[in-house]
């Protein structure tokens, strides 16, 4: 698995997944042809994850492109109001100019891990500068966080949801590594108490996508075992909070309902009674599975779903982004956004491997 990513994905993202001319990522690479397919945007979240795997690979290859990355965020994607473009168009002017805080998250992110390799200061000041203006703008009275705002700030778009918490969990972990782990771990005990306060579900104590209450809501497996690696891996910041205590069952439950060991296997999402939502198996899923069987110490369960994952998911000219039941491809592309689960999955790895 790291002899492919290293031999085949991280070539792949540098040279016919990179718009040279721009400095950015394309979104998207044919599965067959590897060639990109014609660009519509560009995204801050996309460029944000190609630097944090490339600041995470080894090599001087892999630190120059993370040099051009890096640049190439500051310069296309912060706005004059101290956040970050959502996206740009295909040559690169501002498309969709909202605040949004899944990219608020990655670029927190990217910058932590930038800055641990190249040690450039601009990336720390930048990393403090956007976790200050989450704080200042996106936190709401009761602790949680504004999904989206609109581009001055004013209006909240999108209402609270796990996911762009979640990831804010992971950025603020990483800054915590570089910066004021003091306030970091200030910031997440909070945010952790808030998930526990208003997003999980009682009986089956899953993370739910959507606020409790919320008609029709989502549970995602792969999101317990995202959640479980994040809070495993900062035992000391969480010590004595509900999340530590609920995380360990929701896995279990997700285990059970939405794993498929026989196939493809992690199920896209569930209701909240077990019932199947959404069969699609993606990638990313799958790769969040095993780096929580990596944290559990699963020796067995590891070596077999990685066999798994390799068969089902790996082919020579790439991955496959998404499967049905059956294990065949639903999805014929290879977005720019996957290496980055891919990445966090092989870092865990070497712990129990």
């Amino acid at each position: 698995m790291r002899a492919h990513f290293d031999s085949v994905i991280l070539p792949l993202c540098m040279g016919p997944g990179f718009n040279g001319a721009l400095g950015l990522p394309y979104e998207s690479l044919d599965a067959t042809t590897g060639k990109p397919l014609p660009p519509t945007r560009y995204r801050a979240m996309a460029c944000a994850r190609q630097l944090y795997v490339f600041a995470q690979a080894n090599g001087d290859a892999a630190a120059t492109h993370a040099d051009r990355l890096f640049e190439s965020m500051c310069r296309v994607f912060r706005d004059e109001r101290g956040g970050w473009v959502y996206s740009v168009d295909v040559d690169a002017r501002p498309l969709d100019e909202s605040q949004d805080l899944y990219t608020h998250a990655f670029i927190v992110l990217a910058c932590a891990a930038y800055f641990q390799r190249s040690r450039n200061a601009q990336a720390r000041k930048l990393m403090l500068a956007t976790a200050s203006a989450i704080e200042s703008r996106f936190k709401t009275h009761d602790g949680l966080y504004h999904a989206a705002l609109s581009p001055d700030w004013q209006t909240p778009l999108r209402p609270p949801a796990q996911n762009p918490m979640m990831h804010l969990t992971e950025a603020y972990l990483a800054a915590a590594q570089v910066a004021e782990p003091a306030l970091f771990a200030q910031h997440l005990r909070s945010l952790a108490q808030g998930v526990s306060q208003f997003f999980v579900h009682g009986p089956t104590q899953c993370i739910s996508e959507a606020l409790q209450g919320t008609p029709g809501n989502r549970l995602e497996p792969g999101h317990q075992f995202e959640w479980l690696s994040l809070v495993h891996g900062a035992a000391q910041v969480f010590e004595g909070l509900e999340l530590v205590e609920t995380l360990p069952r929701a896995v279990r439950w997700s285990r059970k309902h939405g794993v498929d060991v026989q196939g493809p296997g992690v199920l896209a999402s569930l209701d909240e009674s077990g019932a199947i939502v959404d069969e699609t198996r993606r990638i990313w899923a799958q790769t969040e599975y095993l780096r929580a069987l990596a944290v559990l110490g699963e020796l067995p369960a590891l070596e077999s779903g990685l066999a798994s994952f390799r068969a089902h998911f790996l082919h020579e000219a790439g991955w496959y982004e998404c499967l049905d039941g059956q294990g065949a491809v639903v999805r014929a592309d290879m977005p720019s956004t996957s290496p980055y689960h891919l990445a966090t999955c092989l870092a865990a790895l070497p712990n129990v491997v």
